[in-house]
């Protein structure tokens, strides 16, 4: 999958998602905050962004700009 390399694959796993149909299946915002419940000082909005990029098979560079603003909002509500 686009955007996840080793240190994101690891921490996915160990955040029990091990494959990208499970990715899909949780969505972005639910993985990023399972990943922050183990990793609470490692995890950034560029995360966020690599993880729903992952799910629609782009960078997460080309994420359109509303789909990024609401990944943004989301993640300064934590």
């Amino acid at each position: 999958m686009p955007n996840i390399g080793k240190s994101l694959a690891k921490k996915l796993a160990l955040a029990e998602i091990s494959s990208p149909d499970e990715l899909k299946f949780i969505g972005s915002k639910n993985a990023f905050l399972k990943i922050q419940t183990i990793f609470p000082d490692d995890v950034c909005i560029n995360m966020l962004y690599a993880l729903e990029g992952a799910i629609q098979d782009v960078r997460w560079h080309a994420l359109g700009k509303e789909v990024k603003a609401d990944l943004l909002d989301f993640y300064r509500s934590l």
